[in-house]
Formats: C-alpha cells, sequence, structure tokens
C-alpha cells in the first residue's frame, strides 16, 4: 500500500486546486438506531465500573456480551466493548486479542457429543446440530461486537492489528479466521455499493483515493484531477456500514486503440481536449485498481468491480468495443534475477541488464527488446512455477492475455519490478466465462497469436522446455 502522498505543506500550497472540504459526513441511520438503542439498554446492562483495570474490563465486558439477552443492553455493552478496546494500550491491546483467540473455541465434549450423534445417524438435524456445536462462540461474540455504532470498522482495524500481530503469535489465528469467514458474509457481492468518483465527490472520500492508489502514485490534487476529467474514469466499491471507505477502486482512461504505455494515462497536464478524446475513444483502459482496506486482505472485490465497471462503461459509453488492463508484472525481475543466478541462457543478460539506465540508450534497449519479450511471455504463461500475482488475478477473472508491451513503464517501480514491461488483459465480454473455466480447470492460461509468437524459439536465446505449457485455448 502507498502512503500518503498529501502533507500540510501541499495542502496549503494547493488551497485552491483542492475541493471544498465537506462537512464530517451523518452518521447513517442504523447507526442512530443502535446508538440510541444503546442509550436505553444502558440502564439494564451489567457493565463493570471505571476503576477496574482496563484490561481486565475489556475482558469482563466481552463475556458479559455473550451472556446478553436483551436487545438494548446487548447493544450498551456491545458500545462498551468497543470503548475499552479502543482505549486499550498496546500491549493489553494484544493481551486482549490473545484472550479472544483462546478462549472462546467451541466445547469439546459437546462437539464430541454430536460429531458421535451424527456418524451413528447421518440425519439434516443431525448435521444441522453438529455445526451448531463446531461453530466457535467467538463468531457470536464477534457478531454482537459489530452491532455497537461503528463497530465494522473497528472489526475491519482488528483484523489489520491481527494479520500484523501473528507474525509473531500464531495462537492468534483462530480469531483471524473467524474475522475472515465472518467478512466473507458481511461484504459479499451483495452489499457493496458501486459509486463513480469524479471531482464533486466528497473531499473526504478523494483524499482517500489519493492515499490509498498503490500502483501509479498520486501526486496530489492537480493530479488527481487530471485523473478525474472527461475522458478518465474512476468506480469503487463501497460498504453500507463504511459510506466514506472505498474498499477498492478502479482508474480507467478512455483511448483509442490498446494502451502499451502507461506514462501518456498518467500525464498531469493532458486534461485539454479529454471531452474530445472521451467521444472518440473506442477503448477503456483499465490502468490501475487498489486494495484500501488491509483488514479485508484475502476478502474478493476486484472480479465484481471490473466486470461491473466494464457494463456501466458500455451503458454509458456504446461506442466503447474493447476493455482491457495496462498491467504491471510486479514478479518478473525476481523471476529473472533467479533464472540468470541458476546459470543457464539467460545470464548473458546479466551484464547489458545491470548497466546504468539502460533503456535510455536506444542501442543497448533494442539489443534487449526480444530476449526479454520472449522471457516474459515465459514468465507469463509457465504453469510450473508460481504464478505472478497480477497475472493469476486477471486470468482468473476470465481476461486472455493479449500482449505484452516494451518500456510500457520506465518509471523507478516499473524499472524495478519487471524491466519495464506492462500488460494487455483483454476482457471481452462474451469469453469471460470461458476464459475463466479454462483457467481454473486446467491452469490454461489463454492468450492471443501476438503472445504465442513471442514464445517461438529463439536461436540466440533458446526456450529452456523442461516444463510444458498448456496449450492454447481455442
Amino acid at each position: 500500500m502507498s502512503e500518503a502522498v498529501t502533507t500540510v505543506e501541499r495542502e496549503a500550497s494547493e488551497q485552491d486546486a483542492r475541493p471544498e472540504a465537506a462537512p464530517a459526513a451523518a452518521r447513517s441511520w442504523i447507526e442512530r438506531l443502535w446508538s440510541s438503542i444503546a442509550d436505553r439498554g444502558r440502564l439494564f446492562a451489567s457493565v463493570p465500573g471505571d476503576s477496574t483495570p482496563p484490561l481486565d474490563r475489556a475482558k469482563s465486558l466481552a463475556e458479559a456480551l455473550l451472556t446478553e439477552r436483551g436487545e438494548a443492553s446487548g447493544a450498551a455493552v456491545a458500545r462498551e466493548v468497543m470503548g475499552a478496546l479502543r482505549d486499550l494500550a498496546p500491549a493489553d491491546r494484544a493481551a486482549f486479542h490473545l484472550f479472544m483467540a483462546t478462549s472462546f473455541g467451541p466445547k469439546p465434549e459437546s462437539l464430541r457429543e454430536a460429531a458421535l450423534a451424527y456418524l451413528s445417524d447421518p440425519t439434516p438435524e443431525k448435521a444441522a446440530h453438529l455445526s451448531r456445536c463446531a461453530e466457535p462462540p467467538r463468531q457470536e461474540l464477534l457478531r454482537r461486537m459489530n452491532m455497537s455504532p461503528g463497530g465494522t470498522a473497528a472489526l475491519v482495524e482488528l483484523r489489520r492489528q491481527l494479520l500484523q500481530e501473528m507474525r509473531a503469535e500464531p495462537a492468534l489465528k483462530p480469531l483471524e479466521s473467524d474475522l475472515h469467514h465472518l467478512f466473507v458474509s458481511w461484504f459479499n457481492r451483495g452489499f457493496l455499493q458501486l459509486r463513480r468518483i469524479d471531482w464533486q465527490t466528497p473531499a473526504a472520500v478523494l483524499e482517500k483515493i489519493i492515499r490509498y492508489e498503490a500502483v501509479h502514485e498520486i501526486d496530489g490534487w492537480h493530479d488527481l484531477r487530471r485523473r478525474l476529467a472527461a475522458d478518465r474514469r474512476c468506480y469503487g466499491f463501497f460498504h453500507p456500514s463504511l459510506p466514506d471507505e472505498p474498499l477498492i477502486f478502479v482508474e480507467v482512461a478512455l483511448v483509442q486503440g490498446l494502451a502499451a504505455s502507461v506514462q501518456p494515462l498518467l500525464d498531469a497536464e493532458g486534461e485539454a481536449g479529454a471531452e474530445a478524446r472521451a467521444a472518440a475513444a473506442d477503448t477503456a483502459i483499465f490502468y490501475s485498481i487498489s486494495n484500501c482496506q488491509e483488514g479485508l486482505r484475502g476478502i474478493s472485490f476486484g472480479n465484481f468491480l471490473i466486470k461491473q465497471v466494464v457494463e456501466d462503461l458500455k451503458a454509458e459509453l456504446p461506442q466503447l468495443i474493447r476493455f482491457s488492463t495496462l498491467s504491471p508484472i510486479p514478479g518478473f525481475r525476481r523471476w529473472l534475477e533467479k533464472r540468470i543466478a541458476e546459470g543457464g541462457p539467460e545470464a548473458e543478460l546479466a551484464l547489458p541488464l545491470s548497466e546504468p539506465e539502460w533503456w535510455r540508450d536506444p542501442a543497448r534497449a533494442e539489443g534487449l527488446r526480444a530476449p526479454l519479450l520472449r522471457l516474459g511471455a515465459e514468465y507469463l504463461t509457465d504453469p510450473g512455477g508460481r504464478m505472478d500475482p497480477v497475472a493469476r488475478f486477471h486470468l482468473g477473472n476470465g481476461a486472455r492475455l493479449e500482449r505484452i508491451n516494451w518500456l510500457g513503464n520506465t518509471a523507478p517501480r516499473g524499472m524495478q519490478e519487471s524491466h519495464g514491461l506492462m500488460v494487455n488483459y483483454l476482457y471481452e465480454r462474451d469469453e469471460i466465462e470461458r476464459n475463466h473455466e479454462a483457467f481454473a480447470r486446467g491452469g490454461t492460461v489463454v492468450r492471443s497469436g501476438a503472445v504465442d509468437a513471442l514464445l517461438a524459439p529463439s536461436k540466440a536465446l533458446p526456450v529452456r522446455k523442461d516444463k510444458p505449457r498448456p496449450a492454447k485455448a481455442s
């Protein structure tokens, strides 16, 4: 995740370019409702006094929340739990996480009895009873914690903390797994809201777009305004419980033909003539997709986002005939360096690739073009290796590996990750499901004839044949 690129000094210098700050968003009606219920329920809830040590108080509140039966008192205790957790010192917070992970598991005796009963008589009723016994009470505790105003955001933050703490404390895994299990349901596609983000979007959301951009850094408000111009689009998924927090967003450029380089798409001074370019565009290029919430890692949003944006763009701009990405290849350079270190035929690339800024010298760059493009194609289609994460995402969504672009991103990050190579993954609406099935069932990388041509053996640098490739899908 990229760091925030706005600073106090920059905000002061760009005050004229910045959209007017919106007032703090009003709480949703459901938050106001639960807050009102919690206020009334406070009279009926049993809550430890403030004199209790903070960690002990938080533990007592969690245990009390799980045993509360009243709706109003439960809402009140849920609010107290989340408030106590928020106020804990870091060491106490880590101890409370461990308490939750180890203290609310299934009851072994009940689970054993239910399992034996099902094995002796496997009826649907006994299967349902076994399922209830197998579910840890911790999941119900988390559901009740979610009743607190702001509870969803707090639990997303809790999982973000757990993902960091688990590196040193594996015993936290059950709590993290339960949160992941619940988030899959709470953040399913039926609850997500697709919104177009433009210059009229509240400033609080636009600031987060700048901060969360993880692929191509946004250099302040002027740069953001260009990315929201008439020949650009930005869409994000939002959740009703997090109305001002984008979960994921995608940036789109409206162009003619497949874009081969990202630099023109990121030109901050290219706003003039944007409306005419949008009217003439026949292609939508998805050039950046950023997940925003670390606490929702592993919850899939991107596949739904791209497919819905394709449909929305097609409805808005019926002249669009092509939907493609211009994507990075973040694992290519590491893969190639490993191959070079193994001493294969690629080793002869070590010296020219080590020369400073070789890509600025036309002769040196041209000498590396053919072997790097071929190796890029091999990397992206090699079923025996660990697939590039961006490739896996798009191929799994049903895209076709359409074209590998030479020096598509010469910014420092692009050169560091992939020696400047970028990829077009093409989304053909009538072929998406077929391509997805080919990849999901057999690992088939559906690809164009242009990519196949790159894979043809080269006399100068032969293709390694120690691992078979899947045949191109028809």
